[in-house]
């Protein structure tokens, strides 16, 4: 099983993601669960959501402690929030940044695996907006390959509709773009 934990924004779409990822899973043939942790967040306010995918049935219903792989939309949460706590030591980092992986390790505890990626400057190219959602899916599909990117392909393009196409090429440039630091 692998279980992924994401770091957003309010309104980043976050939650957008773990749903695309358990369809993407599902029209694999395999389980997934996609769910997001919800307080009383506001646009703009820290959030994290989560997926497990397993190819048989999951059992845990509970929140993600000990993640495989965390994914962060936004890159001014690394220095606000924990975003490695609970990661495995031989787990993954992904991070959406334009910085240097120097610059990103003076705000984090995870001497592991980082994967970087200007999901941001991808977005805006892409999308007209800074909203890295589908972006972040395809670094992260290339650094795990948890699912096939053409999987994403259907559950996009139901979501997105007519800007499915855009959201498809963000998510493609990141696939390609992305790198361990």
């Amino acid at each position: 099983m692998i279980e992924v934990r994401w770091h957003g924004r309010g309104g980043q779409g976050a939650v957008t993601s773990v749903e695309l990822l358990a369809l993407a899973a599902i029209g694999e043939g395999r389980y997934a669960q996609g769910f997001p942790s919800f307080g009383p967040e506001r646009r703009g306010a820290p959030v994290e959501a989560f997926n497990r995918i397993n190819d048989t049935r999951i059992k845990k219903r509970q929140r993600i402690y000990r993640p495989d792989v965390v994914v962060v939309l936004d890159p001014g949460l690394i220095s606000l929030v924990n975003v490695s706590e609970g990661l495995k030591p031989e787990g993954l980092l992904i991070i959406n940044t334009s910085k240097s992986l120097k610059e990103i390790e003076k705000h984090i505890q995870f001497k592991g695996r980082i994967a970087l990626v200007d999901a941001t400057a991808i977005a805006w190219k892409e999308l007209k907006v800074p909203i890295t959602n589908t972006t972040m899916l395809g670094a992260l599909v290339k650094m795990t390959d948890v699912v096939k990117l053409e999987s994403l392909n259907e559950p996009i393009e139901h979501r997105f509709g007519r800007i499915a196409n855009r959201n498809l090429a963000a998510m493609k440039l990141a696939y390609d773009e992305v790198h361990l630091a």
